[in-house]
This record gives structure tokens, sequence and C-alpha cells, in this order.
């Protein structure tokens, strides 16, 4: 039955390959259930609640991808635009968190309509193929700095922004044992090398003191999200501020979203020869879906996750994977102290090597013409320099769009990428007057 539903066989995987897969993207990305919880709280929310919220919301958005769109592709609370919902709405505009909250919603009902009438579409089928090549690339340097950040490898610093971590730190080692093990285990084709590197790391984390014992046990009952369910405000809905909220979430979010869904599906092989992704409008409608319904659990905007990569680097191909994803932040609801034992230094080299294997389409752009080389070399150093998938599709298009136009090759340019620039401007134009 699975195997019809999902057409496993016909995509060249197999249940088993799926289910590991599945638990791969889901200790990837689970710090997500941590980080999220800490930084919605800081706006006063209840992070008990916010906790159920998250894993709710990343279980339910996942299996709307799974089900609606049949691809390896799982979603959560986005990293970003959690910060932008907590740091700049409410502590810097001094909003409520209902009022933020309220933005997210009325950003996922505008990202339905958008998928209907299918204008995401529209833009996913209008970016050039140099950035659809590099969008891979950039999101492989962008998840393996993550990766970096949590082994504690590479650290902020004041004066030169980055930095080499402390050796003198255990948790670096149980980082550096995990990418050498992992990379070991590939080059001998060991079946399930990833998950063994993470569960190897975690074991090594727990001798070292990186792993601590949960005091009362593994299970635990999730608490209520009543505090913070459909707390929605909608006196202000007409203000300016509104509608700049909802812009940004929603302007940050689609490109996001698009430049995961084309990176992740990329890898995967389910982009066509001439560039094209048949089940993109299945997924941008698990997407829009995924945030209306996070907003009523409430929790800052749901989104596909670049993470869903390392999955895929273990050979998920359908929607099973995806499923396998959510049954695991199912059981996070009652096993969180199990799942967050896990240290994010076991699950760093995981991250680290699948941006090795994000690297492979950078052979297909032509770097003998600039017009097509630089927007594209502009989409792959902006992800991880800008720390924003969006950001570097941003910087590519206006790339690509200023390059052909003052080169004399304006007729490479379709008509929707005039909009899509046109866009960016007003953005660019909003942010210097906010």
């Amino acid at each position: 039955m699975l195997n019809k539903f999902f057409k496993i066989q016909e995509k060249g995987s197999s249940i088993k390959t799926e289910l590991t897969a599945g638990l791969i993207t889901f200790l990837t990305m689970s710090y997500i259930l941590s980080v999220n919880p800490m930084i919605l709280g800081i706006t006063g929310m209840d992070k008990a609640a916010l906790f159920t919220a998250t894993a709710l919301a990343s279980m339910i958005g996942t299996l709307l991808m799974a089900f609606i769109a049949n691809i390896p592709v799982a979603q959560a609370p986005g990293m970003g635009l959690n910060s932008f919902f907590a740091v700049t709405v409410v502590l810097g505009m001094g909003y409520s968190w209902q009022f933020a909250l309220t933005a997210v919603f009325i950003e996922g009902l505008i990202f339905l309509l958008l998928t209907v009438f299918n204008i995401r579409e529209m833009i996913v089928n209008a970016i050039p193929a140099t950035i659809k090549h590099a969008i891979p690339v950039g999101i492989g340097l962008f998840i393996t700095l993550i990766g970096l950040q949590h082994a504690g490898i590479v650290v902020s610093n004041e004066h030169t922004m980055l930095s080499l971590g402390s050796f003198s730190d255990r948790g670096v080692w149980v980082a550096l044992f995990g990418l050498l093990a992992t990379g070991i285990m590939l080059a001998r084709n060991i079946p399930g090398a990833i998950l063994i590197g993470i569960l190897s790391s975690s074991v090594l984390g727990y001798f070292v003191g990186k792993v601590e014992m949960p005091a009362n046990g593994f299970v635990s009952m999730p608490a209520s999200v009543a505090p913070i369910f459909a707390q929605f405000k909608w006196q202000e809905i007409l203000t300016f501020d509104m509608l700049f909220v909802v812009f940004t979430f929603l302007f940050v979010n689609l490109f996001d979203t698009i430049g995961t869904l084309i990176g992740v599906a990329s890898k995967a092989g389910l982009i066509d020869e001439k560039g094209n992704f048949p089940q993109v409008k299945k997924a941008l409608l698990a997407d829009a879906l995924g945030t209306t319904l996070g907003a009523v659990l409430g929790t800052s905007p749901v989104t596909s996750y670049v993470e869903s990569a390392s999955g895929v680097a273990a050979g998920g191909r359908t929607g099973l994977t995806a499923l396998s994803t959510a049954a695991f932040f199912f059981l996070a609801l009652f096993l969180s102290p199990l799942f967050l034992a896990i240290p994010a230094q076991a699950t760093a080299p995981a991250l680290v090597i699948v941006g090795l294997f994000m690297l492979g389409s950078v052979v297909n752009i032509n770097f003998d013409d600039f017009t097509e080389s630089l927007p594209a070399y502009l989409t792959i150093i902006m992800m991880p320099f800008a720390f924003s998938i969006a950001q570097g599709i941003i910087f590519g298009m206006l790339g690509f769009f200023f390059m052909k136009l003052f080169s004399g090759r304006a007729k490479d340019i379709k008509l929707p990428v005039y909009i899509i620039v046109a866009l960016f401007i007003v953005k660019i134009v909003i942010d210097l007057y906010q």
C-alpha cells in the first residue's frame, strides 16, 4: 500500500530507506523543538505551550508535504522568521505577540491565494536556469555553516565576525569524530552511514559529558497549547505597520521556501532536464497550509526546511520520508527528554556532509558567460554570508536582471523577472523607510 501510494519503487527507493531518511531529517532539524520556544518565549508567550505548538506545527506541515506533494521535504517554524516575529515586531516595534501572530495568519491566507492562482508557481518557473543551478550550491554552503556553528567549530568573533572555535571544547571533538566516521562509512558504502554517524557521536558525547540524561525519565505528557491557540488581534489589521509585517513575513518566507524546494528537489532528482519541478504547486500548497495552521496553533511562519537535504542524501525520494519525519515529531511530543538529549554536535556532521552533496550542480553554471556566472556567484555567496536563502536569491536575481539589461541582452529576461525585480526594489524601499 505504501509503495503504491508514494510510488517508492518507481522513484528508486525502498520503505526501509525512506523511514531511515525520515529519522535523519528529524534528527538534523530537531533543534527547532528547543530553539523556537526559546526565541518566541522572550515575547511573553508560554514556553511549554510553544514546545507543543512547535512539534504539532512541524508534524502537520510535514504530513501535508507527504500526502499533498509526495516529496521528501519536512516543514517547521522557520529560523529567522521566528526572530523577526519576536525581536523586530514584538520587542522592537512594541506590538503584542498576538499582533504578530495575526500577521502570520494573514500571510498564510495570502500564500494560499497566491498558490491557488499559480502566482508562486509562476515565480518558481521564472527563475533563470543559472540561478536554479546556483541555489543548491548556495544552500550547501549555508547548511555547512549551520553545521559548523552547531559543532562549535566556527564561532562568532566581534573583530572578524567568524573564527575557529576552541579545541578545548569537547563538543568540537564529538563533531569532528562524527564527521570523520560518517565520511569513512560513506567512502566504504556502508548503508545508513549518516544515521550511524549521528548515533555514534551521541554515544561519544555521553562519555565526554555533552549528553545530559533526563532526571525524570524519557517520557512526559505534552503541555496544552491553550494559552497561545488562535490568539489573534484584529484591531490593527489596517495599519501600515501590519502591512509592513505581513509583507516582510510573506517576502522572506516566499523566497526561503522557493530556494529550499528547488535545492532539495534538485538533489532528489525531482526536477526534469528542462529545469521544471512538476510537483511545485502541490508543495507550495502544503507550505501555505502549514503556515496558516501553524498560526492557529500559536507559532511563527512554518516553512520548508533545508535540513530535509540530509534525508535526501540518505536516499529519501518520496513523501514517505516526510511521513516518517512527521511521526518522529509526534513521538517528540511524549519523548521530548530523549530527543532533546541528542547534542547539536552529534547532528552537525550530517549537515556538513550534506553541504558537500549539494555542491555538485556548480558544474552546470556557464562560467564563460559573465552575465550568467556573476548572478550565480552572488546567489551562492550571499546565502551563507547573509545567512539567508532569500537574500541569496534576491542578490542573484537582481544581478541577473541588471547584467542582462546593461549588456545588451534584455531578450534573455522573461516578463515575470521584471515583476519579481520590481518586488525586490519595493522591499528594499520599505526597509529604507522602516
